[in-house]
């Protein structure tokens, strides 16, 4: 090694590997569930819709409590086949207030399957939402789908993936004779201390 030359470690000036960061598989697998999750509110509020057309049954209920910004819901108690019920998040006029009646059309074969007269969903804003937010979950999940698959097909591999792997199992081939062999000779030597005794 000649003067001024510096000793620098094998492979210190390849350069490094472009790397897709991570938000890009948190994007697609959120959007996906989310998709997912609409979907599922979406058929569920059919489902309901379709179970009270079919065999509608009408009864009043009372505004127990409104809305009142996130996480707090509108009640509607009312009473169906004996029994006392309570429905969360369904439409109300915007001149409702609590101890108001209001006109309800539950299902026969099923009393929690209910929404407000006049009404096709028991939650029109939840229908809402899912029409609008399925669409975008599954538009984000379909662009972060392809950044990821154009960025694999234009960097196949994992340059020194295959030598670490290379390197553990040949770690492995060797260290795995020393210690049978060392539980080995153990057991030769106490067989022999047996013999000698």
């Amino acid at each position: 090694m000649g003067p001024g030359t510096v000793d620098r470690p094998h492979g210190q000036g390849s350069p490094a590997r472009p790397r897709l960061g991570r938000g890009w598989y948190i994007g697609a697998v959120l959007s996906a569930v989310l998709a997912v999750g609409m979907c599922l509110l979406g058929w569920r509020q059919a489902d309901q819709a379709d179970r009270i057309a079919a065999d509608p049954i009408r009864a009043e209920g009372t505004v127990t409590q409104l809305p009142g910004g996130s996480g707090t819901y509108s009640q509607i108690v009312y009473q169906a086949e004996g029994h006392r019920y309570v429905a969360a998040d369904l439409w109300l006029p915007e001149e409702a207030r609590v101890g108001d009646p209001i006109c309800l059309e539950y299902a026969a074969g099923d009393p929690e399957a209910v929404r407000v007269c006049g009404k096709r969903y028991p939650q029109p804003v939840g229908i809402g939402l899912a029409q609008t937010s399925v669409p975008t979950a599954l538009l984000c999940c379909l662009l972060c789908v392809g950044r990821i698959w154009r960025f694999r097909r234009a960097h196949p591999g994992t340059p020194g993936g295959g030598r670490f792997r290379t390197a553990t199992v040949a770690f492995a081939a060797e260290g795995m004779p020393a210690l049978t062999h060392g539980k080995r000779s153990r057991r030769r030597r106490k067989g022999g201390r047996r013999a000698l005794r």
